[in-house]
């Protein structure tokens, strides 16, 4: 049987769902149930990882070392995981002090045109003797030659396994078919996907990753995450299982965990809604749902039009601040056409 690494980021994606508003006691509650499942990795932190807290971002209601702990307290089987987007995490002040908390798994990400920024944070998180691997984030941005270029950079620096993330749930399976192949044939370390739902693609693109030669998929309890959510892990793994590939997952204890998370964590269930459709349609962050539709309804204009304007920008995660600057002019041009 052909083998699958799984790695869950409930409590890391799916911050963004509650704006990074988790607390110890739901942290707790979930590491306790995850665990038992045997799950390979298990991410926790704020939704753009270490050090990501602020005012820009939002806030976590858990600092990043309280969440890490407890997690480390709960986790006897499954490893503990970062994401590391530096320049929000700087080795010092936040890869640091995790290490040394006792993570296991280091990601260290970044937009998929810029590896050259992964450099020094993950030799540090190799040389400290931790599983790295290198994220590419935003991928539908480049294209598939650019994709492996930056890949190769990343395993040049020390990752062991490349994860391209479709962050905006923009992809089809054809496309995630021609870069997974390209990675593959391209690289000498494992690749993985991560998907996200806006256009309900998240399990047809996982499986479409793993057929063409992937062997590291993500997936979130009840597709708990940004937007439209994450790829269900309970799904994701029942038809891997079907499928005769092998996870090392208890299928039934999983189906308990993802029902706890259902109870205890997700207030709103991940639902492909027309906000969903147009932000992977335009190709823009899933976690930017939320703030665009705030925003948009402030200024009085039609999301939509905000969406695939920050889509033809090409605006990324940390550049928040542009939403308001695109309704502004939005809310402006309309006033101007109604004189």
């Amino acid at each position: 049987m052909k083998s699958v690494l799984l790695s869950d980021p409930t409590l890391r994606d799916g911050n963004h769902a509650v704006s990074h508003l988790l607390t110890t006691e739901q942290i707790a509650a979930y590491c306790q149930a995850i665990d038992q499942t045997g799950m390979p990795i298990v991410e926790i932190g704020h939704g753009n990882g270490l050090g990501a807290s602020s005012l820009q971002l939002g806030l976590s209601k858990t600092a990043d070392f309280t969440a890490l702990k407890v997690a480390r307290d709960h986790l006897k089987k499954s490893k503990l995981g970062v994401h590391v987007i530096p320049g929000f995490a700087t080795i010092e002040k936040n890869l640091k002090p995790a290490i040394d908390l006792g993570i296991d798994v280091v990601r260290v990400a970044s937009h998929c045109s810029e590896a050259d920024i992964t450099e020094q944070h993950i030799k540090y998180a190799r040389t400290a003797g931790k599983i790295v691997y290198g994220v590419l984030m935003m991928s539908h941005m480049v294209s598939p030659a650019v994709l492996v270029e930056e890949a190769i950079k990343m395993q040049s620096y020390g990752a062991e396994g490349i994860i391209f993330m479709d962050s905006a749930g923009h992809y089809l399976p054809e496309d995630i078919t021609k870069r997974v192949t390209m990675l593959v044939q391209s690289l000498s370390i494992s690749v993985g996907f991560h998907a996200h739902n806006n256009l309900g693609m998240a399990i047809a693109n996982s499986i479409a990753a793993v057929a063409a030669g992937a062997n590291m998929l993500d997936g979130c309890a009840r597709g708990f995450g940004a937007g439209a959510g994450n790829a269900q892990l309970e799904v994701l793994v029942g038809v891997l299982k079907r499928m005769g590939y092998e996870t090392g997952i208890d299928f039934y204890k999983l189906l308990d965990a993802a029902d706890l998370a259902e109870s205890a964590i997700i207030k709103e269930m991940p639902t492909i809604s027309s906000a969903s459709i147009v932000s992977g349609l335009s190709g823009v962050f899933s976690g930017f749902m939320k703030p665009v539709l705030r925003i948009s309804k402030e200024f009085n204009v039609d999301s939509r039009d905000v969406f695939f304007e920050l889509g033809k920008r090409k605006i990324v995660a940390g550049q928040e601040d542009i939403i308001i600057e695109v309704a502004h002019n939005l809310a402006k041009r309309n006033q101007t056409d109604i004189k």
